[in-house]
């Protein structure tokens, strides 16, 4: 690998980490024995996790970027098909996360042994009492960072984070999360926000505190709004491959259009066992390793 560092998230992406529902699912046995536990939506079926990933790899394949398949670790859950989470990666290296789910709490030590493979170097770890999971974070700009508060994020998360970022950043804007549907479910800061360019965001406004939301708005963020009937079908998870460049999920028309009037290119894939079972769109699928451009 050629380099790392991804204080963006629209920068093109050079190179990206991703776990195979082969290595994360394992098998139809593991995904029976797990499922309910995690507080899926229904059981994945794993030949069609394994089409449905294919058909997603297969547009991320595309885009020529270096992508490298994380193993299998038994130590972790079904929900290390989310390689978003364990890690925040900066300019300086990686900083493994503390999960504020209990069962995810293997996979950062499981992220920090492909890491070492990459070569990417880790500059820290969220210990003791903090908690941090990288779908809290948001990077608005190359030295400003976003930093969702709820169930998954803590204050003690987020002061050893910036702690750990020195002057890699200059501006964190915590935001404090709503209760939504409580501590079983996931409600991350990137549930209702992604950023697809230097001044256009997809969210659903209805969550969004509103100091954050008026913050964007100084900065000059324009929105594209997501609509009711599509925030249960991850309409606001979508993936930036590169400027307007943008992967979401099939079955959200509306979102699709709207992106595409603001001058944006989408490509759509089936994500029912892979995505909306486990709540995990193309952004939580992805770990963008190094982002450049």
């Amino acid at each position: 690998m050629n380099g790392f560092g991804c204080q963006s998230m629209y920068a093109p992406i050079r190179c990206m980490a991703l776990k195979h529902p082969r290595q994360a699912f394992i098998s139809q046995a593991n995904l029976e024995a797990q499922w309910k536990s995690l507080a899926y939506f229904g059981c994945p079926s794993f030949e069609n996790s394994l089409a449905e990933y294919e058909k997603f790899s297969d547009i991320l394949e595309q885009f020529d970027f270096e992508i490298y398949y994380a193993p299998i670790d038994e130590a972790t859950s079904l929900d290390s098909i989310y390689a978003h989470d364990p890690l925040v990666i900066s300019e300086r290296g990686a900083i493994l996360c503390s999960m504020g789910k209990a069962a995810r709490a293997p996979e950062p030590a499981a992220a920090e042994k492909y890491l070492q493979e990459m070569g990417v170097p880790v500059i820290g770890r969220i210990t003791g009492n903090g908690k941090l999971e990288g779908g809290d974070v948001l990077w608005v700009g190359e030295r400003a960072l976003a930093v969702g508060q709820g169930f998954r994020t803590n204050a003690e998360g987020l002061r050893q984070l910036r702690d750990l970022l020195e002057d890699s950043v200059g501006e964190i804007f915590p935001v404090q999360l709503p209760y939504w549907t409580g501590p079983q479910d996931c409600l991350h800061l990137l549930s209702f926000i992604s950023i697809v360019d230097e001044d256009l965001a997809v969210v659903y406004s209805r969550l969004m505190p509103v100091p954050f939301r008026e913050w964007l708005l100084e900065r000059g963020f324009n929105f594209v709004e997501v609509p009711d009937e599509e925030y249960d079908s991850l309409g606001c998870n979508v993936l930036a491959v590169a400027p307007r460049k943008c992967v979401m999920l099939e079955g959200n028309p509306v979102t699709k259009k709207r992106l595409e009037e603001a001058g944006a290119q989408v490509w759509t894939y089936q994500g029912k066992d892979i995505s909306l079972k486990g709540t995990g769109g193309p952004t939580c699928l992805t770990r963008p390793i190094w982002r450049a451009g």
